[in-house]
Order: structure tokens, then C-alpha cells, then sequence
């Protein structure tokens, strides 16, 4: 295998709108795409951080829930790096998003938080610094 990099992330919606406006509006993902596949009545949103495609958000009619507390089987969740957490925290709580309180990592020693989108989905902002 010569894998260069991560290409993308994809993430079924619930709610389109709602999930559109979270990762456009509060989080500041840029939209490279938005496609309507009619025959199969679903939302194709594709996102960009800082230039670089990162996620595909879907909606399809009727997807089934699955448990997204970190501890479940399957992704355990999508971490973002950020400069200076304190700032990101004030951000997040600016626009309406209640994350954790601030932990450090045992073995990097650098600081978190998780926060979840519209559907319950585990994000964290980990520190860079």
C-alpha cells in the first residue's frame, strides 16, 4: 500500500439542513460541491477545510440511527487541530455548540474536548500546540 494521505470522511445525515448549516455555518467548512440525486431523493455535500476536501455529508431517506457515543463499535469519532483550544471553546460555545469541559491527554500531554453535530456524531478539537 502507498496511501499519500486521508482523502475524506463521509457522514449520513438525518436532518440535511440542519447538518448543512452546522458543518457550513457554525463550524466553517467551505462548500467545493451540493449535488440533489433525485433517484434516490439524497443530498451530496461535499467540504473543504482550509482548501483540502475533507468530508462528504449525505441524506437519505430513512438511514437507520447508530450509536455514536465514543465507546461504540465503528468510528469513534472525527477530531479537528486547532491552535489555541481556549479560543475554540469560546467559539464553539458563541455559536450554540455546548462542548465538554477541556481534558489533557495523558500521554502527549496536549489538550481536547469533544462536542457533537445535529446527529449525535462524536467531534473533538485537539490542540496542536
Amino acid at each position: 500500500m502507498n496511501f499519500k494521505k486521508i482523502h475524506h470522511i463521509a457522514i449520513i445525515c438525518s436532518d440535511y439542513t440542519c447538518s448543512k448549516d452546522f458543518y457550513v455555518n457554525k463550524l466553517g467548512l467551505e462548500i467545493i460541491q451540493e449535488v440533489y440525486r433525485e433517484e434516490r431523493d439524497s443530498y451530496k455535500l461535499d467540504l473543504a477545510l482550509n482548501g483540502d476536501y475533507v468530508i462528504e455529508l449525505f441524506s437519505f431517506p430513512n438511514a437507520p440511527s447508530r450509536p455514536s457515543y465514543p465507546e461504540a463499535q465503528g468510528l469513534r469519532h472525527l477530531a479537528f487541530e486547532v491552535e489555541d483550544i481556549e479560543e475554540s471553546v469560546r467559539e464553539l460555545i458563541e455559536r450554540g455548540i455546548q462542548p465538554e469541559d477541556v481534558r489533557i491527554d495523558p500521554f502527549t500531554q496536549k489538550r481536547f474536548t469533544f462536542f457533537e453535530d445535529p446527529d449525535g456524531l462524536p467531534l473533538e478539537i485537539y490542540e496542536k500546540g
